[in-house]
């Protein structure tokens, strides 16, 4: 069978997941394209609902593809799309944490989840004002770190687990220094907007305050956080091995 009306339900559920309001009532999301759906099945998550072009030989439900680019977030359209549940521990876990407060833009939230899979953090919790996870661009960003990557959700500092270190520019102590006084316990990345930072009340609850020696005036909350947990992962490895 192949779906030929806009009016199909399914057609209608993906419309609908667009809308940050709908994923979290229906608790669920959509992922497009044919690497994030394979980086899914390897993940062990099972769709809901898969759609895949007229023809296209891929597997789930055949739409048209005039219809199926409609109802695409990507802006060439897509192949292949699918409906996932959300997954969202009680807490968070893991003895590396990146907590994310305030970070609005969603293409920096799918990048930190890539960047702590990469880096073996254990979960990125999320606090007040964070683009959501399962938003179309941040799991784009994620490039299916989503589906590898614990997340769940934080209010600040008394939340996370071991010792809290708030990432604030040309702040605190330089972060190597930082790392090196947790070694390898548990530790709680806290990192903010890049042009707000963290609130001045988030930085006072947290054990430690860091920065990241750079030329210029700041990295966006992305590229910071992916520098710290490199430097959390080294000193890390060091501890482990000594």
């Amino acid at each position: 069978m192949i779906i030929t009306s806009p009016h199909n339900e399914t057609l209608k559920q993906v419309r609908k997941l667009a809308a940050r309001r709908e994923r979290d009532r229906a608790r669920a999301f959509v992922a497009e394209g044919e690497d994030l759906l394979a980086a899914a099945a390897a993940s062990g998550w099972e769709p809901s609902a898969r759609l895949c072009a007229a023809g296209s030989g891929l597997p789930g439900t055949e739409v048209e593809q005039d219809l199926l680019h409609g109802i695409s977030q990507l802006g060439s359209g897509t192949r292949t799309l699918a409906i996932y549940p959300q997954r969202w521990m009680d807490g968070p876990v893991g003895e590396r944490i990146v907590h994310l407060h305030g970070v609005h833009d969603p293409g920096n939230v799918g990048t930190v989840l890539r960047s702590a899979y990469a880096f073996g953090a254990g979960c990125v919790t999320f606090g007040p004002g964070t683009a959501d996870p399962y938003g179309p661009k941040a799991v784009r960003a994620s490039m299916g770190a989503i589906f590898t990557t614990p997340v769940a959700r934080a209010g600040g500092p008394a939340d996370l687990p071991g010792a809290t270190v708030a990432l604030v520019a040309r702040a605190g102590e330089p972060l190597a220094r930082v790392a090196a006084s947790v070694g390898g316990g548990p530790v709680s990345l806290l990192v903010g907007a890049e042009r707000e930072g963290l609130p001045e009340d988030v930085i006072a609850a947290c054990d430690h305050v860091a920065h990241i020696p750079i030329r210029g005036e700041s990295l966006n909350a992305a590229m910071a956080a992916t520098v710290a947990l490199y430097e959390l992962q080294r000193i890390h490895m060091v501890a482990r091995d000594e």
